[in-house]
């Protein structure tokens, strides 16, 4: 296992949301995070249909956004959310667990953007899609 993937599993397992979620991280490289949270009861919003609710997919889009900056070459330490958008295109499939890939594209002195896609077992058809601001810490 890379140091890298490593010490993105540590960053998942070390926020008590992210593990209460069930998050797993499935893949990193530099400024590239993929992490998936699988389908639980617990987390259905619409109880008539069995869907995932929006709530559970916006944590799993903003974990993998942060984590795809802390991947990031140019980012010194960790990061917080300064703005996030997502838009829903679908509801996910009930039963199905949720995959979101995050990128982070550009890197200024004091900011970072990602870019984020989830999809549930048809990748042909996001669930949601997400552009994100953070905050990106100096390099010692």
């Amino acid at each position: 296992m890379s140091d890298m993937l490593r010490i993105a599993r540590q960053f998942i397992e070390a926020l008590p949301h992210s593990r209460d979620l069930g998050m797993t991280v499935e893949d990193i490289a530099p400024g590239v995070a993929v992490i998936s949270m699988p389908f639980d009861d617990r987390l259905v919003g619409d109880p008539d249909t069995g869907v995932i609710s929006g709530g559970a997919v916006s944590a799993l889009m903003d974990t993998c956004c942060g984590a795809a900056v802390i991947a990031h070459p140019d980012n010194g330490g960790a990061t917080a959310t300064l703005d996030l958008r997502i838009d829903y295109m679908r509801g996910a499939t009930p039963g199905q667990a949720i995959t979101t890939r995050a990128e982070c594209y550009h890197v200024t002195r004091s900011v970072a953007f990602v870019r984020a896609t989830a999809w549930d077992d048809d990748r042909d058809n996001p669930v949601a899609s997400a552009t994100g601001a953070f905050t990106v810490e100096a390099r010692p």
